[in-house]
């Protein structure tokens, strides 16, 4: 039987502020486990992962300047182990299922003056009874789905003067972005950003500094290992470098199985020149990282981790798991299907089926990522069964180390 420091930790999706910069998440921690059964106390559950993960797993660390949004149901609400959580680090997201009544006010004021960030989930309309509660909050994130434009528009008009943060949720497609974005809204989340099948047509960006860094290291004679570790933070980069690859050794009977073997195919010289070829080509940057770059960077990172946690001594198949995780988000990427891009990058066997066919141990590692970023504890407890030796706890620690490498990239960008 599982306790309670067994259950699964889930993933998080990014909130994005009116220049879609990342400026949270929302965590996606659940109570639950591989069978359900097994948990007796949600509650118990629920404060043991969120306190695993600021305390002993260090996500506080992993969020860097963003903060994490947290569900809160009614039982939860109540709990003192809600003050494990650090103040400044969370916004406690009150759950459409928890009534205003007199109790839950009390309680949201109590918690409001020792310091916790409120925000209200899936406000569709202004309910009389949710008038208190909505005095209290700070931020009110606002369900766009079931409501037309015209609905939308009067809610927003209604909330405003209020002097609330808007977040408008469930945002799908370019459309609804630019009508919220309109309207006032601050603070953005839907699969629109991080959902891979929506997003599409993007450009691969590289960032100035990416591209300079990668040339000193090749001018300072560099390990590859250091190369490899300059390029896995940059998804964009790491799939032309393959197409490069790919072409250049055209006619040869190798298979691409790594970055380590990417690099070692194409040659340094080979690779100083494209570079030097991106680097005048780039022009100026922006500096705004795309979020679905982002997402395939760290998920790569999720994927090396639980190879690692899966075969400890086979480094070539952590390798094999990175370049799994940051291909899978390319078709949204590019706009193209996945069998269209792969069939011109020249990748082992094993990698392609995965990416195709989802077949193999990569293919439900990927799975495991996937439903990590989503939440869907049906799918993730279905994939960890498949995967012996890998268990919650593992997954956790993995999850922990990409929040925390992906967040070292944020803060290297920003500098």
């Amino acid at each position: 039987m599982s306790d309670a420091t067994d259950q699964l930790y889930l993933g998080r999706q990014p909130i994005l502020d009116r220049e879609q910069r990342l400026h949270a998440y929302e965590l996606l921690f659940r109570n639950g486990s591989r069978n359900a059964a097994d948990v007796t106390d949600g509650v118990q559950a629920t404060a043991t992962v969120i306190a695993n993960a600021f305390t002993e797993l260090g996500i506080e660390a992993a969020l860097g300047d963003c903060r994490g949004f947290i569900n809160v149901d009614e039982q939860f609400l109540f709990s003192d182990m809600l003050e494990l959580l650090p103040r400044h680090a969370v916004v406690l997201e009150i759950l459409e299922t928890v009534p205003a009544s007199a109790a839950v006010v009390e309680r949201c004021k109590a918690l409001k003056k020792a310091g916790f960030t409120l925000a209200l989930d899936d406000v569709i309309q202004l309910e009389p009874a949710y008038a208190e509660l909505l005095a209290l909050v700070e931020i009110v994130k606002v369900d766009i789905q079931p409501l037309s434009r015209v609905q939308l528009m009067q809610l927003v008009m209604k909330l405003k003067p209020m002097g609330k943060q808007l977040l408008a949720e469930k945002v799908d497609s370019r459309e609804q972005m630019e009508q919220c974005l309109k309207l006032g809204f601050s603070l953005f989340q839907g699969y629109y950003f991080a959902k891979p099948t929506i997003i599409a047509g993007r450009k691969l960006d590289h960032s100035q500094l990416s591209l300079m860094k990668l040339m000193g290291l090749l001018l300072s004679d560099a390990a590859t290992g250091e190369l490899e570790e300059a390029l896995k933070p940059e998804p964009g980069l790491t799939v032309n470098l393959l197409r490069l690859t790919n072409s250049v050794g055209s006619g040869t009977t190798e298979t691409i199985t790594s970055l380590r073997h990417a690099i070692a195919v194409l040659g340094r010289r080979q690779l100083q020149r494209w570079l030097q070829l991106l680097v005048f080509a780039s022009g100026n940057v922006n500096g705004t990282t795309n979020p679905l770059l982002l997402l395939a960077a760290t998920r790569g990172r999720l994927m090396e981790l639980l190879a690692g946690e899966l075969r400890p001594d086979d480094k070539a198949f952590a390798d094999q798991a990175f370049m799994a995780g940051i291909m899978s988000l390319m078709p949204a990427l590019m706009n193209l299907p996945i069998d269209e891009i792969v069939a011109s990058l020249g990748l082992a066997t094993h990698l392609r089926d995965a990416l195709c066919d989802g077949s193999g141990t990569l293919g439900t590692l990927l799975r495991l990522a996937e439903s990590s970023e989503g939440g869907d504890l049906e799918c993730l407890a279905e994939q960890l069964a498949g995967l012996p030796g890998l268990g919650a706890k593992a997954l956790n620690r993995a999850q922990t180390g990409a929040l925390l490498w992906a967040n070292a990239i944020g803060r290297e960008r920003d500098a």
